[in-house]
Order: structure tokens, then C-alpha cells, then sequence
């Protein structure tokens, strides 16, 4: 008899035929610029930890210390016995940070993601979304079940004219955009945004999962640093990058939030962030407030490596580094099959780097993170290592 699930050995092979195929790697000992993986050690340029805080002992002692005081789960929704004040002094210095008037805090980024998009529009409404948006917010926008269209990347002309012609055909309007693109490294043009959606009366609402901690004067992200902190927008991020720990968070206005808590399936309807997380994201953010040297450092980092980046790999080359305002590096590789030889190839001279591949992208590439606890050693080995394979491309 065939079997029902046969189908999914032979979209397997079809993976494997296409190089797209993918398995995870055990990695041992705490987080940091430098990891154990299958015995070995190797400098790791793939961890969104931008600012090391994920294996910092302060974060760890708060964890430890929630455990000891609340145990290791919420046990329910925030609505009936998951809500701590450990949530409440988190969301309050998630709105402090981000200068807005209250914050709510989800179990994870993705879940906020598809609980406020699904929230704020819905089948009679329009959302206009990057091309290039994360995962998540496309979720969220196919969730919603509004009308959906999907603008050239960072594309303001595309926008304004897709917006002209189909924003008035719909009841409320939300545009959707990364700030710091998580494939690419390069900023949304916010200013530019807001802009058209006070034009056309759209609402925006901005990823900041990579941007959190890193950009801005005070770590508050790219809104703060293109000048737009205290304008209407709906701000969402993540506690799982520079913040180093678990979750997700909107912040905004206070009947923004206020909605959200009476209309987010995925917060309503879901366990709370645990208490370990909670502590954790909360000593994290009063870390990024209070030593601005952390960010100092990682830029100094992220400018030393893209120079030389620059310089091995010109835009004439074969491979070519993306434009880039982030921590995030990224050379596009020929094709899949170079890319992961690149990847192997770094692996085996003690540097995990690994590809990125179609579908996740539209070109393979080597994508580099940076922490600030990176030494100029370990991006000179990278940039040696790098300029060694350059002849094979």
C-alpha cells in the first residue's frame, strides 16, 4: 500500500539534491567568541550575541536567583497565574529604553510578531510588507489574512507608488519592515517610512530584533538612531540577541499595548515568559543603559573587519560583501556549492561560519557576526583565512 507520508522521503531527496538540506551542530560550554564544537575549539562568527551578554555572570546570578524565587516556570498565561512582577519591572525597562509610553513582553519574537500583526489588521485591510522581511513578520501578515503586497526591498519609489495605487481600497493600512535585515546587515530607511505613512495614514510597525541594544546613542535601536523615538510606531523586538536571553516584546503607546493584552492570541494564549528569561532580559537591558563601552566596542570591531572585508573582496570580485550598517557581514558566494565549500573549508582552519542558503535567501552567502568580546586576533585569522581561499573563487 503507498503510504500517506511517503510524500515526505521524496521532498527530502529533492532537499538534498538542491544542497539545501540542513542538520544541527551540539555546541557546548557557555556562549562567547570562541565555541566547543565535536571536541574542538572554534572562533564562532555566527552568534547573534552581539553584545556577549548571553554567557555574562550578572545575567546568569539573575537567572539563578528568579529559579530560586519563582521556580522555573510561569505555570500559565499571564491572564490567570503566569504574571510576576518580574514581568512588569521588564516591560517597564523595555519602555524606558525604547522612550515609550509601556511595553509588553511575549514568550518569544515570532509570537509577538504574529499576535500583533494578526491583531492590528485583519481581511479587510492592507498590509505592504519588504520583500526581504523576516520570516515572522510574513507569517503574521498571512495569519492576519489581509490583503498583502510586497514592496522591492528598502524600495521607497516601489512603496510610495504601490500605496498610491491600493491604499485606498482598504480600511486600515499597516506597513511592515525589518530595520536591521538579519540576511543582509543593511538598515530600513525609516525616516522614509514614516514618512509615506503619515502621507497615505498607514500604520508601521518595525523589527528591531537586530537592532535592540546595538543601535542608537543609548541602545535603543535603529528608530532611535535615525532621530524617530517618540513618533507612532509599533516597535517590536527580541530579548534573544544583544539582550541574551528569551522573548519577545511590542513597545509603543499605552493603548497599543493595552489592545494587545485584550486581542494577541499568541500572548493571551500562551504560557508567560519564564521567570529565569524574565530576570535575565531584565538585567540584560539595565546593562545595555548603564555601559555604552559594550556598543563602542562591537562598532570599533564591525569597522576594523568590514574595511579589510572591503578591501580583500571588491565589488568586482566573484565574492562581494553586501552593504552593511550592523554587525552583520555578509559575503555572497557564486553559488551554493562555493558556499558551503567556504563554509568547510573556514570550519576546518578553526572558524564556524557557517552558509546561508536559498530558500532562507535569494544568494548563498557567508553571513559573519560580530561580538564585542571578539579579539583583533580572531578577525585577523578570519580576514588570513579569508584571503587564503579568495584564489579559488
Amino acid at each position: 500500500m503507498t503510504s500517506a507520508y511517503g510524500w515526505i522521503d521524496r521532498s527530502l531527496k529533492t532537499i538534498h539534491k538542491a544542497g539545501w538540506h540542513r542538520s544541527e551542530q551540539a555546541i557546548a560550554g557557555l556562549p562567547g567568541p570562541v565555541m566547543q564544537v565535536q571536541g574542538r575549539s572554534l572562533l564562532n562568527f555566527s552568534s547573534n550575541d552581539y553584545l556577549s551578554l548571553a554567557g555574562d555572570e550578572r545575567l546568569i546570578q539573575a537567572a539563578v536567583q528568579a529559579v530560586q524565587t519563582y521556580g522555573t516556570g510561569s505555570t500559565g498565561s499571564r491572564l490567570v497565574t503566569g504574571h510576576r512582577d518580574l514581568h512588569d519591572q521588564l516591560e517597564q525597562a523595555i519602555a524606558d529604553l525604547k522612550q515609550t509610553e509601556d511595553a509588553i513582553v511575549f514568550s518569544s519574537g515570532y509570537l509577538a510578531n504574529l499576535g500583533t500583526i494578526a491583531s492590528l489588521v485583519s481581511p479587510r485591510d492592507v498590509i505592504f510588507t519588504d520583500q526581504y522581511n523576516h520570516s515572522s513578520l510574513r507569517s503574521g501578515a498571512k495569519l492576519s489574512g489581509a490583503a498583502i503586497f510586497e514592496y522591492r526591498h528598502c524600495d521607497m519609489v516601489d512603496l510610495q507608488q504601490q500605496l498610491s495605487k491600493m491604499r485606498s481600497q482598504y480600511q486600515r493600512c499597516l506597513i511592515l519592515t525589518d530595520t536591521v535585515f538579519s540576511m543582509d546587515g543593511d538598515v530600513a530607511p525609516i525616516a522614509e517610512i514614516l514618512a509615506l505613512a503619515d502621507r497615505y495614514e498607514a500604520m508601521v510597525l518595525v523589527d528591531e530584533a537586530h537592532a535592540t541594544g546595538v543601535l542608537g546613542a543609548s541602545g535603543a535601536g535603529a528608530v532611535e538612531q535615525a532621530g524617530c523615538t517618540g513618533r507612532p510606531i509599533v516597535q517590536m523586538g527580541t530579548l534573544s540577541k544583544a539582550l541574551g536571553s528569551l522573548g519577545g516584546y511590542v513597545a509603543g503607546s499605552r493603548s497599543l499595548v493595552d489592545f494587545l493584552r485584550n486581542r494577541a492570541p499568541s500572548w493571551i494564549y500562551t504560557t508567560g515568559l519564564s521567570p529565569a528569561d524574565t530576570a535575565a532580559a531584565l538585567a540584560a537591558v539595565k546593562i545595555v543603559r548603564s555601559e555604552p563601552q559594550r556598543r563602542e566596542q562591537l562598532w570599533q570591531q564591525v569597522t576594523w573587519l568590514k574595511t579589510q572585508l572591503q578591501t580583500a573582496f571588491p565589488a568586482i570580485a566573484p565574492v562581494k560583501l553586501l552593504p552593511t550598517d550592523s554587525p552583520i557581514l555578509c559575503l555572497v558566494m557564486p553559488d551554493v556549492t562555493t558556499a558551503l565549500h567556504t563554509s568547510q573549508q573556514l570550519q576546518a582552519a578553526g572558524i564556524f561560519a557557517p552558509a546561508i542558503r536559498p530558500p532562507t535567501v535569494p544568494t548563498s552567502r557567508i553571513r559573519l557576526t560580530l561580538m564585542t568580546t571578539h579579539e583583533r586576533s580572531h578577525l585577523q585569522h578570519l580576514v588570513r583565512t579569508l584571503h587564503s581561499l579568495s584564489d579559488r573563487y
